[in-house]
């Protein structure tokens, strides 16, 4: 089973910790059911992330933008205490969550890079994927395209890691915006908001 982050719901007024994490992890509206089913890594894993080599258009500042946005990503969420934690490795290790700087507008689907869960993508800014069995996800795959703005990379990445633990529906609200890093049509937060933190802590719970 594979699963995109592409959907969100549509608010109003800022919810409650439980409504928002219900949202986010199984795109519940308030007061109503789970649209999505819940997906988790393994309670207490280490979650191995690379950065696989950019395609030669990111070379430069870009390439250099997006090395140091996976690493303050990855900071903010070990920040949090939950039962869950995420190391980089290097692209030629095995790797759980592995991340793609890809040659593509968004205007076709990608094709011929062999690369399994991103040929037949099409991706306008980032997108991520996760495969789970069960309930369990198993690998996930998250790609950049060349219309996300250099500007952008610091929030997506954390946005697209986020996601990649199975968070992984959107938020379309203006109370969140510049606050979650779940909004659907802000990416001006560059770290975990209150309820982001909550979020996570409830999915990855410590007792």
């Amino acid at each position: 089973m594979s699963a995109t982050a592409q959907e969100f719901v549509e608010t109003s007024g800022t919810l409650s910790d439980k409504e928002f994490y219900r949202l986010v992890s199984c795109a519940a509206p308030p007061n109503n059911p789970c649209q999505k089913k819940q997906l988790h890594w393994p309670l207490g894993a280490t979650l191995r992330v690379s950065l696989e080599p950019l395609a030669p258009v990111f070379l430069g500042g870009k390439q250099k933008r997006a090395r140091a946005a996976l690493v303050r990503a990855l900071q903010h969420l070990n920040r949090v205490d939950m039962n869950l934690s995420l190391v980089q490795v290097a692209p030629e290790l095995d790797a759980d969550i592995r991340i793609y700087f890809v040659n593509t507008d968004g205007s076709t689907p990608i094709t011929g890079t062999n690369i399994s869960g991103v040929d037949g993508q099409t991706v306008h800014g980032a997108r991520v994927s996760v495969w789970a069995q069960n309930g369990i996800i198993n690998r996930s795959t998250i790609i950049f395209g060349t219309r996300l703005h250099i500007r952008s990379y610091e929030s997506a990445m954390l946005e697209e890691l986020t996601q990649a633990l199975g968070l992984l529906t959107d938020i379309r609200n203006p109370a969140y915006d510049s606050v979650s890093i779940f909004s659907q049509d802000s990416n001006a937060s560059k770290t975990l908001g209150p309820q982001d933190i909550i979020a996570l802590q409830r999915h990855y719970p410590t007792e």
